[in-house]
């Protein structure tokens, strides 16, 4: 993808052989689960432990939306 060679606010994804939003869009993953990805993928390059928490957030969140499908 041509948009992915620029980034706006950063690089941490930028140097990634797949970049998150490329593998998002190509298997058309739902946002929270799309989320979960971006925040696992960046964390060791951004916000650490905090890019760690949200992602948790999005798997709370489904988890959730799962428990109460019954």
């Amino acid at each position: 993808m041509e948009t992915t060679k620029k980034q706006e606010g950063g690089n941490h994804y930028k140097d990634l052989v797949i970049q998150p939003i490329e593998f998002i869009l190509a298997n058309d993953i739902p946002h929270c689960e799309a989320c979960v990805i971006k925040y696992i993928t960046r964390g060791k390059t951004k916000n650490g432990i905090e890019d760690l928490r949200k992602a948790r957030h999005y798997i709370d969140i489904l988890i959730e939306n799962e428990s109460t499908k019954s």
